[in-house]
């Protein structure tokens, strides 16, 4: 769990400048007009630095401070941490400050939001997004905001509908096979929280097999699934390769694919 998380926050942290603006205007209901990057070292004490810290001048004037929080797990200690960070930054900014925490995870977010005590009443903003339409991250038009997708509410589409739609609004909105790769393995990596890992393999195997042109591409392939069996079975069903290039691309016998082959065409 503690490796997925990893992975998680590294994906937010590398698409976060980008798809920040969507999640205030479709998921907080805030349209900012000046966004400013405060230091994240609120206490150098503190083991973990806010996600998101900005200073907001929205477009009604107002100023505020908004924190925003990731959670791909329910945390029964998060009520106290917002409670750490409100004290924090009230007292170090001293303007209205707005806490929010995005539940990235399946099923519904159990968190404590409300705390009471003697003199003291708290409650941070708890939101999550499998509530929100998925087709708001599809239609935009960059990358980034459109892996979210696969995090989002399919309403009545099926999950291999909802799939294809987003790896094709991937190809469209994306320039070059690295990047459409890099897109590819940070999709695969949040369809775990899904739990449509093999979904997600069948549709982007289809999809990528026209890429197929270096070892590069294929050394991917490999990484994407890790059966060899399986990516075997997609050469033959989706290319024109040869048993041996197959073999060398697979790192795998001749005889090995012809297994391969005889058992693709048992099951017909």
């Amino acid at each position: 769990m503690k490796k997925q998380s990893s992975q998680y926050d590294k994906i937010f942290k590398e698409n976060i400048e980008a798809v920040i603006p969507s999640i205030m205007q479709n998921l907080l209901d805030i349209t900012a007009v000046s966004l400013e990057e405060l230091p994240d070292d609120v206490q150098h004490t503190k083991e973990r630095k806010p996600d998101v810290l900005k200073k907001v001048i929205d477009n009604q004037g107002n100023i505020f401070i908004l924190q925003i929080e990731f959670q791909v797990a329910n945390d029964g200690d998060m009520v106290h941490r917002m409670l750490d960070y409100k004290g924090m930054l009230i007292r170090k900014y001293q303007l209205p400050t707005y806490q929010y925490v995005i539940f990235l995870g399946k099923g519904k977010a159990k968190m404590v939001a409300e705390l009471q005590n003697i003199d003291l009443k708290f409650k941070y903003n708890l939101l999550a997004i499998n509530s929100v339409d998925y087709k708001i991250f599809l239609n935009s038009n960059q990358p980034e905001e459109i892996v979210l997708a696969i995090l989002a509410n399919f309403e009545k589409e099926s999950p291999e509908n909802a799939l294809k739609q987003i790896v094709a609004r991937l190809e469209e909105t994306t320039d070059g096979d690295l990047a459409l790769r890099r897109y590819f393995k940070q999709l695969r990596i949040l369809a775990q929280l899904r739990k449509l890992e093999q979904k997600l393999k069948d549709i982007v195997m289809d999809s990528i097999a026209k890429y197929i042109d270096e070892e590069k591409d294929v050394a991917y392939l490999v990484a994407l699934d890790k059966s060899k069996e399986t990516f075997i079975a997609n050469l033959l069903s989706q290319t024109d390769f040869g048993l041996e290039k197959i073999a060398t691309l697979s790192n795998a016998t001749v005889d090995f694919v012809k297994k391969v082959k005889q058992k693709l065409s048992a099951d017909k």
